[in-house]
Formats: structure tokens, C-alpha cells, sequence
């Protein structure tokens, strides 16, 4: 993470460390990230998370399925995402978090606009985090579901799940939560047929 420079509690305002070179991770080539990712995760789930942490994966992921439900009113979203698919999605992540073993200190929105590069000393540093305590897979899954169209969601959970030692089969069942969610962006901002249709796909 940067560094905190300086914090104004009244105005609201944090100065933060600038990172350079600072290119996103979503710009640098796709080759190079599945181990830089792993070492980004290891070193975030290092931190332990901060005695009474009052935010957990639970509430995070209550609120973006509360926030994101009404869109399936949109003939355009529900054509592709129906109620059933949400609810399935809503099940499985309710599942997960039933069954969560380990919990860490998680970014929380750790997608890779969200991961600037630091340079080769540093590697990757992660912004703008949406901190709660949780599932260590949970901060792999919107990497993994970039991979839609592209080298495949279940393909490229297995690299950066090795490389910091997550489990590859969990992080894919984080995946089909998270897709539905990631269809209705595509499905707005007309994204690409081939993500959207993988996608559709895992949302079934």
C-alpha cells in the first residue's frame, strides 16, 4: 500500500506517497502478472487484521448484491442475467462464506485498476482498498474473473492461487459469484461478446 504521509481528520484528507512509474496493472503486459499478483496478495494478507475490525466479507458482499440487484430491472440486464441466475449467485456466495476457514485482513476491491506498479525493487502496490476481514481468496477474484474472453476465468485462477498458496477450486467458486456482477457492467457499457458470453456462462 502507499505510504501515508500526512492525515487531516477534520477536512476528510489524506496525503498519500505517489507511485511510479504508477501504471496500472491492466496495462502492463498480462504475462507478467500472475506472479506479481501472488506476491502483491502474500504481502497484503501478511498484515493481521486489527482487533475489533468492525467490517467483514459478509457486509461487503451483502452490499454490492443490494446495490446491484435493482439493475435486473433493466430489460437490457435482465436478457442476460435472470433473477434465478442472481439468486444462484447469491447462494453460492452465501455458501463460501459458510464455509471460510482462514481469514485475513483483505483490500476488498482489489481489481486491476485498483494495483499500480511501483517500479522492479517494489513490484505492485494495491489503492483505494475497501478493508475487511475475510476469505484471502476474496482479493484474487476480480483478477481472475479478467480473464473472461481472454485465457479463461478457470485458467487463470490456477497461477496466482499457486503463487501464494490460495486454493485454485475456491477462488473459481468466488468467480461464479462474482460474474453475474461483472456480466451487468459489461452488459451496460457494451463490453466485448466473448467476456460477456463467458460470463453468462458462470453465472449459471
Amino acid at each position: 500500500m502507499p505510504a501515508v504521509l500526512a492525515t487531516d481528520a477534520e477536512a476528510g484528507a489524506t496525503v498519500l506517497e505517489e507511485i511510479l512509474p504508477g501504471t496500472e496493472a491492466e496495462d502492463l503486459p498480462a504475462a507478467t502478472l500472475p506472479p506479481l499478483w501472488g506476491k502483491l496478495l502474500a504481502a497484503l494478507h501478511a498484515a493481521s487484521p486489527p482487533v475489533g475490525w468492525p467490517w467483514h466479507l459478509r457486509g461487503r458482499c451483502e452490499e454490492a448484491f443490494d446495490r446491484i440487484g435493482p439493475r435486473l430491472s433493466d430489460p437490457a440486464i435482465a436478457a442476460g442475467i435472470s433473477e434465478p441466475d442472481w439468486q444462484r449467485a447469491i447462494r453460492r456466495c452465501e455458501t463460501l462464506l459458510d464455509t471460510q476457514a482462514a481469514n485475513v485482513l483483505l483490500h476488498g476491491n482489489l481489481h486491476l485498476g485498483n494495483v499500480l506498479d511501483a517500479g522492479p525493487a517494489r513490484g505492485l502496490v494495491a489503492i483505494d482498498p475497501k478493508a475487511c476481514v475475510g476469505d484471502p481468496c476474496f482479493d484474487a477474484v476480480d483478477y481472475a474473473v479478467a480473464g473472461a474472453g481472454h485465457e479463461g476465468v478457470e485458467a487463470r485462477c490456477q497461477r496466482p492461487a499457486a503463487a501464494c498458496g490460495l486454493d485454485g477450486g475456491r477462488l473459481f467458486a468466488w468467480s461464479r459469484v462474482v460474474a453475474p456482477m461483472a456480466a451487468i457492467a459489461h452488459l451496460t457499457y457494451g463490453g466485448p461478446e466473448p467476456v460477456i458470453d463467458e460470463l453468462l456462462a458462470l453465472s449459471r
